[in-house]
């Protein structure tokens, strides 16, 4: 099956669309360029537009320098002009608005690959059922797994995957967007990709958190294994493959966010811990995400404390000292590991 709208061309690489400019649309249209493709990349802000344009993004990516190559535009209609490709990197809570203004703009046959890792807020919706709304004649997958934009964006070893429910796709995308130093994988479980990687940022939040409050290491240790249990039972609640909440997106992705401030989520959760102004820190995904995870899971009688904490944390109802007790504190159990039953 062919991935993309080819329109008659023949040629190696794709024309793909970057639809977000931030710091890891710069990052992925990097990786892009370096595979080989002729991208195009997207940005609401003329001001970013300019500054990839002239090579560089210091709102986003300080002092990484953007290689020439890179068609930047605003006008996400010429981005998505014989496109063959596009990936969508708008945050998980924008991502509704900007299908909607991509909408008459996409050619048929295009392939939508989301890259941005989150639930929506009002509605519980994967990312992938918002595609199925918006653009339901549109071939969707997603690119997940632990990468830093920066790292990325400077050209450094990274693994990721590439999931969809059509293997042959997901296998051409990954065979497509492999270079030489950005590895892609690829799955057939769509919604095991997806919820890995909205739920390790709640994780992330949590393990920043219990580290700004100075609660030690072994604690962060704690926290981070159970909440791994915690993804195991929704993905389970889902459909998920245990294999693939073990791989890249899942296990791989909740080890590298829940232990570096690279992270945006693990250094939000690092502010929340210390007490420290909220406002004006990078967009942690996360934030949204905990509320809907905690909602789904109690709709689903699935046992998810870690989850549920975080949420009433950054609801501001408890403190994070408190959620700590109150965790400590539950019923003693037999533990609940990896290779436990899972509802």
């Amino acid at each position: 099956m062919s991935a993309g709208n080819t329109s008659g061309r023949d040629r190696t690489g794709w024309r793909v669309a970057v639809l977000g400019g931030g710091a890891w649309g710069t990052a992925l249209a990097l990786a892009m360029l370096r595979a080989g493709h002729d991208v195009r990349l997207y940005a609401r802000d003329e001001e970013t537009v300019s500054a990839i344009r002239r090579g560089e993004n210091p709102r986003y990516l300080p002092g990484i320098a953007i290689e020439t190559g890179i068609a930047a535009t605003s006008d996400i209609g010429m981005a998505l002009t014989d496109a063959d490709c596009a990936l969508a990197v708008a945050p998980a809570q924008a991502l509704r608005a900007m299908l909607t203004t991509a909408k008459p703009h996409m050619p048929k046959g295009i392939s939508l690959v989301l890259c941005a890792k989150g639930i929506e807020r009002d509605t519980g919706a994967l990312l992938s059922a918002i595609v199925g709304e918006i653009l339901p004649e549109t071939p969707v997958s997603a690119l997940s797994g632990p990468s830093f934009a920066a790292d990325v964006a400077r050209g450094l070893p990274t693994a990721v995957v590439v999931a969809a429910r059509d293997d042959a796709l997901a296998a051409e995308l990954a065979a497509r967007f492999s270079a030489q130093n950005l590895r892609c994988y690829s799955s057939d479980d769509l919604i095991g990709v997806e919820i890995g990687g909205a739920l390790k940022n709640v994780f992330a939040i949590a393990a920043g958190a219990v580290t700004g409050a100075g609660l030690g290491a072994s604690a962060q240790a704690a926290m981070v294994t159970r909440g791994f249990v915690e993804l195991r039972r929704i993905g389970a609640s889902f459909g998920a493959k245990p294999e693939t909440l073990m791989g890249l997106s899942g296990l791989g992705d909740l080890l590298l966010t829940c232990s570096s401030a690279q992270s945006r989520n693990f250094a939000y959760g690092l502010a929340v811990g210390q007490g420290k102004p909220l406002s004006g820190l990078p967009l942690a995904e996360g934030v949204p995400t905990a509320g809907i995870a905690a909602r789904i899971a109690t709709e689903r009688d699935i046992d998810a404390p870690i989850i549920a904490a975080v949420s009433a944390v950054l609801d501001g109802t408890i403190t994070i000292r408190q959620a700590v007790t109150a965790l400590m504190t539950r019923p003693l159990k037999t533990e609940s590991g990896i290779n436990c039953k899972l509802p």
